[in-house]
Formats: structure tokens, C-alpha cells, sequence
């Protein structure tokens, strides 16, 4: 299951309501800051989400709403979270920025008094636990080097212990090793293998966020078939012209790409504050109707096939 945290949802400039961007991302144990504009630290205070074991940060593109937050927040960090490293992942112009803003500006020149690591990203997968693996996919926008990341859990096959037991194996390590993939040679010299035990394979949780971009053509395919996906939708179509001169999409093109795709749920992110927020889910939803629209503090809980809001009562979006 992947939790997702917003905590900045407006485009370029905060408004009243909205913060930059930026939101948490958590499986077990790990947590990830997505983006991190102007008063993310403050946002993730006022979130209740804590800096405990915040050592990764991915970065989906160098634009200042996207990262001026890394100064502030790694003040904090150094001085008053106990973190044995920092990581940051980006584009390569992205981290030139980053790396002039937290050496230069925060440290000034100083060494840091824990490791920061700052990871270049290239297209495919830049980090793997033992159940899920983030895959960063490149994206256009008005920069180089501009990054999506998509997150997704391993596969997963229910072990049949009716099989098992018409086979005799016995509950224990031999069953936890057929679960992990591992035959086993029973004590009467039966070779039991996995397959003889375990379902069909099921997909886990799959969670694609786009950042900033202003085409969509090669996302359909990135897209495919995923429970959530985040995007953006800083105009509305009346001003298609300005969002393809500024790289950005429209809430009808982010609808679009949601529906070409075939995801399971839209959540559009990155709003102008020209606009409403109701004639922003309206025009979404008239392409794709399982939309909404995420504000600071929404809350998320991503499993295969069922996705949890929290806002701040929590409300079934569905299931498969």
C-alpha cells in the first residue's frame, strides 16, 4: 500500500489555501518528499507528518515552486532531526540548481554535518526495496531533464494451503520457502515446487505522478492500467494556448490522458489560482469522471484496486 500526503498544491505561486509543491509518499518503513516548493517544511508540520526518517527526496524538475523548499528544510534537518543521510534525486540540471542552493546558500561552502547525497536520474529504476520499486520516466516541459516517477509494488501470489496440505507439506519453513519462490524436497523425496502451491500472480499497487508537463502523447503507455494517477492541471482548456506555450497541461488534457490510459483514478494537482477548483474537477470530470482534485493536507491510501481519500473524513473512490 502506498500513503500519499499533499502538502502543496498550488502552481507557481502559493495562494491563501495552497502551498508549492510537494507531497509525502510512504510504503512501510520508507518515506519519500515528492517535490519540495517555498514552506514545504512548514506545510509538513501543520500535515502532522513529522520529519522522521525523511532521507529521500525526489525532484521531478528544477523550476524554483518545485525546490526552493530544500533550503529550509535541510537547515531543519541538520540542525534538529536526527538523519544519518540526505538524498536527493533529480535531472542533472535540476541537481546543478540544487546543489548551488543547499552548498552554496545553505552551507555556505561549509561541510555538512551528515552525508548528502545528490543522485542524478536517468530513465528506469532508481530505487528497489524488497516490494516495490520507483521508476523514473522522462517527461516535456520547459526545462531539461524534467522527470516523472511511477511507484509499484511487486506482484504477488496467495499461497493455496489446501494444495499444500493434499501434498503433505508441512506448515513452517518449508511452506515460507515455497512462498518465497524456493522448491523444497520433501522427507519422503518429493519435489514440491512452487507452482504446485501458489495462486495466479496479482499485480500490486500501482502509482504514477507526472509532474510539470505539456505533452502527453508518450505518457499513455506509462500510464497504462494504473490505480492512481497524479498530474496536473494549471489551466482549463478556454487557455489551451497558454498551456502549450508554458508547457502545461489543461484539466481536459489531464482527463484525457487519464482516460486514453485506462487509470483507475485522476487526481489533478498544480492549479492556477485563476481558477476555481470547481470548474476544474467540472471540466476534468466531464472526460473522466473518477477525478478529483487534491488540496493541502488530502490524504490517500493506494492499495491494488481501492483507493482511500481522507479530507478529513474518509470516503470510498472504489474499487475494480
Amino acid at each position: 500500500m502506498f500513503e500519499l500526503t499533499f502538502l502543496g498544491t498550488s502552481a507557481s505561486a502559493p495562494s491563501v489555501h495552497r502551498g508549492l509543491s510537494a507531497h509525502l509518499v510512504q510504503h512501510d518503513e520508507y518515506r519519500f518528499l515528492l517535490d519540495c516548493g517555498e514552506g514545504t517544511q512548514r506545510q509538513i508540520l501543520r500535515a502532522g507528518v513529522g520529519f522522521k526518517r525523511l532521507n529521500r527526496i525526489l525532484i521531478t524538475h528544477g523550476h524554483l515552486d518545485h525546490i526552493l523548499g530544500l533550503g529550509g528544510l535541510l537547515s531543519t534537518l541538520m540542525r534538529w532531526e536526527a538523519l544519518d543521510y540526505l538524498e536527493i534525486y533529480a535531472g542533472p540540471w535540476a541537481l546543478a540548481r540544487v546543489k548551488v542552493l543547499l552548498f552554496d546558500v545553505v552551507l555556505g561552502g561549509h561541510r555538512p554535518p551528515v552525508e548528502v547525497a545528490l543522485i542524478p536520474v536517468k530513465p528506469g529504476v532508481i530505487f528497489k526495496a524488497d516490494d516495490f520499486t520507483i521508476t523514473a520516466f522522462p517527461v516535456r516541459h520547459r526545462s531539461p531533464d524534467c522527470y516523472g516517477y511511477a511507484f509499484e509494488e511487486k506482484g504477488r501470489r496467495h499461497f493455496l494451503p489446501e494444495k499444500a496440505e493434499a501434498l503433505g507439506v508441512p506448515p513452517g519453513p518449508e511452506r515460507k520457502a515455497l512462498v518465497q519462490g524456493q522448491a523444497i524436497t520433501l522427507a519422503d523425496g518429493r519435489v514440491v515446487q512452487p507452482d504446485d502451491v501458489l495462486g495466479p500472480l496479482h499485480r500490486g499497487a500501482r502509482y504514477i505522478h507526472t509532474g510539470d508537463v505539456g505533452h502527453t502523447g508518450e505518457l499513455t503507455a506509462i500510464c497504462r492500467d494504473a490505480d492512481v494517477l497524479v498530474t496536473e492541471a494549471t489551466y482549463l482548456e478556454e487557455e489551451a494556448d497558454m498551456a502549450r506555450r508554458f508547457a502545461h497541461l489543461t484539466a481536459k488534457q489531464a482527463a484525457t490522458l487519464a482516460a486514453e490510459a485506462g487509470v483507475k483514478h485522476l487526481v489533478l494537482t498544480h492549479l492556477s489560482r485563476r481558477y476555481r477548483e470547481q470548474d476544474v474537477l467540472r471540466e476534468a470530470r466531464e472526460i473522466f469522471p473518477n477525478t478529483v482534485v487534491a488540496r493541502d493536507f488530502d490524504r490517500f491510501q493506494i492499495r491494488r484496486g481501492e483507493v482511500m481519500m481522507e479530507r478529513p473524513q474518509k470516503r470510498r473512490m472504489g474499487r475494480e
